[in-house]
């Protein structure tokens, strides 16, 4: 009952906003009593946080999927933002924006968490890009790395674009344009086409 609870929860969190959800329609979607979800969870904001971790897992473990398969380093990187667009899909607003603003200190447990996580994912495609001929061999990884985190999360937390939830993904996807432009070799800008156009028909 708990993991059927974490993931309901999780799923009306990301779909309908941290705030606007109530415990009661969470029982109520589940079709038990308020009464079994304070059996798990003491109040809210412990369910919060247990759905925000269900959450991190899901997508730790599509990405290690993705990362599994043979895709080249520009393919890859479009694979795992395509895990984003089809979690959020039903998304009305972003909800690290929600997040930040009614539970802030969640949010900062999930940035400090997510800066690692991001890092070492992208730092692994970085060097996979450049030995695969994609991605320049000059650049430097720390930095790019951090440029790329820093515009992300922006698109994320901010006011605006947070009341639009699928404004965000295609700006994501565009962010992920311009990411890879910035350090691709003549062949990886070919390899960004052609991503561009099988993805711009799924957009």
């Amino acid at each position: 009952m708990k993991e059927n609870i974490l993931h309901k929860a999780a799923d009306m969190f990301l779909s309908l906003g941290f705030k606007s959800v109530t415990m009661d329609d969470i029982a109520a979607e589940l079709g038990v009593s308020k009464k079994t979800l304070y059996k798990y969870f003491s109040n809210k904001m412990e369910l919060v946080e247990a759905s925000i971790e269900t959450v991190q897992h899901t997508i730790d473990e599509a990405i290690f999927n993705v990362k599994s398969k043979n895709y080249n380093a520009i393919e890859e990187e479009f694979a795992i933002k395509s895990i984003f667009k089809d979690m959020f899909k039903n998304a009305k607003t972003s909800p690290m924006f929600q997040l930040k603003k009614y539970y802030p200190e969640t949010y900062q447990k999930l940035v400090e968490r997510e800066v690692c996580v991001f890092e070492d994912c992208n730092l692994d495609n970085l060097n996979k890009g450049k030995e695969q001929g994609l991605y320049r061999k000059e650049i430097n990884n720390q930095l790019i790395a951090k440029f790329y985190f820093t515009l992300i999360f922006e698109i994320f937390e901010n006011e605006t674009l947070g009341k639009n939830m699928q404004e965000v993904l295609k700006l994501e996807y565009k962010v992920l344009e311009y990411h890879i432009r910035a350090i691709a070799t003549p062949k990886g800008v070919k390899e960004l086409e052609n991503q561009l156009k099988i993805n711009f028909l799924e957009l």
